[in-house]
Parts: structure tokens; sequence; C-alpha cells
């Protein structure tokens, strides 16, 4: 169970993850041994998944996001097993949620356009055989993105 000191933690690293312990121990207002204490069992009990650097994908090369739902022809276990290791070796998608309701995933792929986005479909996602249909929209703005969780 995280604590108030264990939160502020966390909301200092979201705003900031390259923080020298110095800087975030008097932020929390704990000294530097007992706040280090602190980050490396928040890391080794995986709250905190890993560090990372937050792209730009304009700037990459990817401006593109197309949320793609998908429906499976059966909801098994082997077209179910299919599919996620499937997509776990696509490098477009940078999301995956199962669903509920009448599509079973939704994938949040990011290619360079159209063009690239037609052969997403074409090499990988159509060639499956457990995908009964799929259904693409493409994101004209994003209007809010947050990379971390609301604060509690």
């Amino acid at each position: 169970m995280l604590d108030s000191i264990d939160r502020r933690i966390l909301a200092v690293l979201r705003e900031d993850g390259r923080i020298t312990n110095q800087d975030l121990s008097q932020r929390v207002g704990l000294s530097p041994t007992p706040c280090l204490r602190r980050l490396k069992r928040l890391e080794e009990t995986g709250v905190i998944q890993g560090y990372t650097a937050v792209v730009d994908p304009k700037a990459y090369g990817l401006p593109f996001s197309v949320f793609v739902s998908v429906r499976l022809t059966q909801q098994n276990q082997e077209q179910i097993a299919e599919f996620e290791k499937a997509v776990e070796s696509w490098s477009e998608v940078a999301e995956c949620y199962l669903m509920t309701g009448s599509q079973d995933y939704l994938l949040r792929v990011v290619t360079d356009g159209i063009e690239g986005y037609e052969r997403f479909l074409k090499q990988k996602a159509t060639r499956l055989k457990c995908i009964q249909s799929v259904e693409s929209n493409f994101a004209l703005a994003t209007i809010k993105k947050r990379s971390g969780l609301p604060p509690i």
C-alpha cells in the first residue's frame, strides 16, 4: 500500500523522471538515504515499472494514430493467444486493449500515413485467419495526452 510520501515521490517523478535523488528528497521532505530506499522499493515491487523518454511521434516520423477495432472469428483460447502473440510482434501497435462490447480488441497503431497503415493491414493484420473484422478510425488531432496516471 502506498502512503502519502510514496505518492509524493511518484508525483515528482511523473513530472521529472530524471530528477536526482538529492533534489527528489528535498521536494518530498525526506533525507536522501530514506528517499532512495523508498524509490528502490517502489521499483522492486513494480509500482515503478520503468523510465522512458517521451518522444514526439511527428518529429520521429510517425504522425498518424489509427484506432483499430478488431473482432475475432471466435473468442476461444487458441484465437486469443494467436492474436495476442501477433500483436506483440507488430512494432506499429503502440497500445492494445482487450475490450468488452461489440469489438474484442482496440489497438492504437502509429504510422507515417495512410500508405503505411495500408501496408500494416495488408502485410500483417488481415493475414491472421482469427480476425473476422477490422474497423479503422484515424485520429485528426490529439486534444489531451497524459503519459502517467492522474493524481489520487
